[in-house]
């Protein structure tokens, strides 16, 4: 029986300037980072409190993936906080915390352009 999602992958071009992005302005932990396929490193980072990962990897062939949205939403608390705090510490937004019926959300980027939404429940 499925239990939970193991990790989601975000396709990179950088995986050094992305490491440093998610470790450094995030917060993420690494769990796994060691070479794989095609010259590339299998990184695996954790969130602080979640069970489910990060991988910042590129499936060889899914290049074309790299900038758009990712379809990744990172739940926290408050998104008014974490966005001031993410923005001090240089997050580009694409959209400032934004109130809805459900919630709260944010959209940010990472260095290669990929989209995430930052919300609360």
């Amino acid at each position: 029986m499925i239990k939970s999602l193991k990790f989601v992958s975000i396709p990179v071009r950088d995986q050094d300037k992305s490491l440093e992005f998610f470790t450094k302005k995030l917060g993420f932990q690494v769990m796994t980072d060691q070479p794989f396929q095609g010259g590339q490193r299998w990184i695996e980072l954790g969130i602080p409190g979640a069970s489910t990962g990060v991988v910042l990897f590129t499936t060889p062939g899914q290049e074309d993936r790299i900038g758009t949205f990712a379809n990744i939403s990172f739940l926290c608390d408050d998104v008014q906080k974490t966005y001031d705090d993410l923005n001090t510490r240089g997050v580009e937004f694409q959209q400032k915390p934004k109130k809805e019926a459900w919630g709260t959300s944010a959209i940010f980027k990472d260095p290669d352009g990929n989209a995430f939404v930052l919300s609360s429940r």
